[in-house]
């Protein structure tokens, strides 16, 4: 396999990965609002026997949407690098890491036809 359809792959390999990301955010957005709901109607004073056990628990369901958001953050962190690796370093030329993105990157092997 060419280094130009290795990179190919790997950007649709990043683009399917992304479309995964979104579904997964879409459906985190709906299973929060279902949890705001709920802890509105149910974590408040009256629902428990003091103001420590009543912080604990939302201390927790707080921890929870922590570590989704960081696990999310690391995935992402993980496809930028393979994105980078794809469109150069950007130590040749300069730039912001990203190439010259005006369309003069690397070749798909289409200018040799």
């Amino acid at each position: 396999m060419s280094r130009e359809k290795a990179y190919l792959q790997m950007l649709e390999s990043t683009a399917t990965i992304q479309w995964n990301i979104a579904m997964i955010l879409e459906a985190k957005a709906v299973e929060a609002e279902k949890v705001k709901q709920w802890t509105q109607h149910h974590i408040h004073a009256r629902a428990f026997d003091s103001h420590e056990d009543q912080l604990k628990q939302t201390i927790s369901i707080h921890e929870v949407i922590v570590e989704m958001v960081e696990g999310l953050t690391k995935l992402e962190n993980g496809l930028y690098s393979n994105l980078k690796a794809v469109l150069g370093s950007g130590e040749d030329g300069g730039g912001d890491g990203f190439g010259d993105m005006s369309g003069e990157g690397f070749s798909f092997g289409d200018d040799d036809k």
